[in-house]
């Protein structure tokens, strides 16, 4: 039996318990180095995060909860301004959105197919309030609802099809760059592993099998490769790895004390961004950052240099994506006045000496 992971899936946002610190003024800040025009692009709402944008650039589709629903819904919206909109159905678990490289479909995981919905709402609105009432504050953590599966709609949220239907958890999907393919994370073999699939739904193959997570999967700008983080190694203690697309060639690309997930590919120059903490000191608060490593592939091997740090922030900085064009970064972050989770944007930078 699998743990809940301290840290989600494709998910989540939400690391609030990880403010920690150097102290402003002990060094000036690394940020400015890669970020400028550091702007936050969500407000409203309880908390907000794993953003994603659309092929032109011109919108995002992110997770968010409001403050009448203890789950995570699915919305879009205009970074030009406008409110948000909201894709998936309002009730059940939803998670790991994704715009169709068309721009014209998107993709998400969600459990309103539940046949025991009411019961499940209301056993985490009674928890929420009890929380609420005693002061608690919840180390975070993600459910694996095994009523979760993988959706594709069109852009108002009209559901096209269900593109997976085995018992248990399906999600944290992402198509390819040609969009013909979706790479996902299922426990239906008894863990979460990571697996392929048309775009339609046919044709599961399953790309890992080892003991413990493997999820949040994205496929390589040319199609050749998949990043995913797993805790195969120490429980909790997430990695980050690729594999082929063909099932060979597994590498580790991290190995350290730390947690380190939500890893994602730059689109144009051979880099890799994710978010990463140190837990070797059980006495200290482990505060998360972003990190950029640059890679190569030589004769079918992969391999990596030394990770750079992106940001410092005395608060959260989680799940990292690249705009399409590269010039973007968007992440999540609890550095808003109020410590909540929300989507921030800045331009990016990659580093001068490669």
């Amino acid at each position: 039996m699998y743990m809940k992971l301290i840290v989600s899936v494709c998910v989540v946002v939400c690391l609030v318990a990880v403010q920690s610190g150097v102290a402003a003024d002990e060094a000036p800040s690394i940020e400015g180095h890669f970020l400028t025009n550091v702007r936050q692009v969500t407000s409203g709402f309880e908390k907000a995060g794993e953003g994603y944008f659309s092929p032109d650039g011109t919108q995002i589709v992110y997770q968010a909860i409001r403050a009448d629903y203890p789950f995570y819904q699915i919305y879009t919206q205009p970074l030009a301004g406008g409110e948000p909109k909201l894709i998936s159905s309002g009730r059940g678990r939803t998670t790991c959105s994704y715009f169709s490289p068309d721009g014209q479909r998107l993709l998400f995981a969600s459990s309103h197919l539940d046949p025991h919905m009411d019961k499940t709402e209301a056993a985490a609105i009674r928890q929420a309030e009890e929380d609420r009432k005693s002061g608690v504050r919840r180390r975070y953590s993600w459910d694996f609802d095994p009523y979760l599966d993988i959706f594709e709609s069109d852009l108002d949220g009209k559901i096209l099809r269900q593109l997976t239907a085995a018992m248990g958890y399906d999600a944290e999907g992402a198509y390819s760059q040609d969009g013909k393919q979706i790479a996902f994370c299922s426990d239906r073999d008894g863990d979460p592993d990571i697996y392929l699939m048309n775009v339609d739904g046919s044709d599961v193959k399953q790309l890992t099998n080892a003991p413990g997570y493997d999820g949040g999967p994205f496929m390589s700008p040319d199609q050749k490769w998949i990043v995913f983080r797993s805790d195969r190694e120490k429980e909790n203690f997430l990695q980050i790895y690729v594999i082929g697309v063909d099932g060979k060639n597994e590498t580790a690309l991290t190995a350290n004390n730390s947690v380190n997930w939500g890893p994602y590919w730059h689109p144009t120059e051979p880099y890799i961004i994710w978010a990463g903490a140190d837990h070797s000191n059980p006495q200290a608060r482990p505060n998360y950052d972003l990190w950029l490593v640059r890679y190569e592939v030589k004769e079918g091997k992969f391999t990596v240099g030394e990770p750079v740090r992106v940001t410092d922030s005395m608060d959260a900085d989680v799940l990292p994506v690249f705009s399409p064009d590269g010039k973007q970064l968007m992440w999540t972050s609890t550095r808003t006045e109020d410590h909540s989770s929300q989507l921030f944007i800045a331009d990016f930078k990659l580093p001068a000496n490669p």
